[in-house]
């Protein structure tokens, strides 16, 4: 089986999945289908979305 080219995502695609996860109206798998992703990828974004948004309120 061949390995599918590596694919860039623009922002604006990572925070658009990374918002869809953490809503949780669907499960990672769900969220993976519909956006030709894999979940462990849709976890990382989520993630690093969660971890940079104490960023905007400052310290």
């Amino acid at each position: 089986m061949a390995r599918r080219p590596r694919r860039n995502h623009s922002p604006a695609f990572k925070a658009k999945v990374a918002v869809a996860a953490i809503k949780g109206e669907n499960t990672l798998i769900e969220l993976a289908q519909d956006f030709d992703v894999h979940p462990n990828q849709i976890k990382q974004w989520r993630d690093q979305l969660l971890e940079g948004a104490t960023g905007v309120f400052g310290e």
